[in-house]
């Protein structure tokens, strides 16, 4: 089969919580959550290390597969701190070369969801697939981002830390005393907390 190579960033995965809703409720194809660890975060340089990918059915059955893989390439310690898969533990285990047929087997034709997963793991697994021919032709399946959803519903801005940490309304937003005073606040919350 033929490389294509696409710029994941190209594409428009901001799916929101109905379209999730909407997956899960009327499923034509298996729904594959799936999770990433690996030698780092440069989808074109890294390796996959560990792959772990439940699979729901239209008739709601699961599947599960996971897979440790010898990344080829080195482990830095810093990552090894991350995730805590070393380089010793990977030695003696199958390269993503040696499994791809597998792995693609059970993604294929299938949508895919994952937290984080259409910023990193769906390039990583795409580029993974690639150098061993297979092709992960995001074009033909959706692709959800939970983290997508999260962030959608549970706003990552000033006045949401300030009602996480100081658990106050910030009636003034956007008035530079108002955004001020509740920034310091704020960091002084945190300060208490952490």
């Amino acid at each position: 089969m033929g490389m294509i190579c696409y710029d994941y960033s190209v594409f428009s995965f901001n799916k929101d919580l109905s379209t999730i809703r909407s997956l899960m409720l009327t499923l034509n194809r298996p729904l594959c959550f799936f999770d990433i660890e690996s030698t780092g975060t440069q989808v074109a340089k890294d390796r996959i290390i560990e792959l772990f990918v439940l699979k729901v059915y239209p008739d709601k059955k699961k599947e599960s597969k996971q897979w440790l893989l010898n990344p080829t390439i080195r482990i830095p310690d810093e990552v090894i701190a991350i995730h805590g898969i070393t380089n010793e533990e990977v030695a003696d285990c199958p390269t993503f070369a040696e499994r791809a047929d597998e792995i693609f087997s059970f993604v294929h034709h299938c949508d895919l969801a994952g937290f984080n997963s259409n910023r990193f793991d769906v390039p990583m697994l795409g580029e993974e697939l690639m150098r061993c021919d297979h092709v992960l032709d995001i074009r033909t399946i959706s692709c959800v981002d939970i983290q997508n959803i999260f962030h959608k519903k549970e706003p990552r801005n000033l006045t949401a830390a300030y009602k996480f940490y100081c658990n106050k309304e910030l009636t003034d937003s956007h008035s530079a005393k108002a955004d001020t005073i509740a920034t310091y606040e704020v960091m002084m919350a945190q300060m208490e907390k952490y």
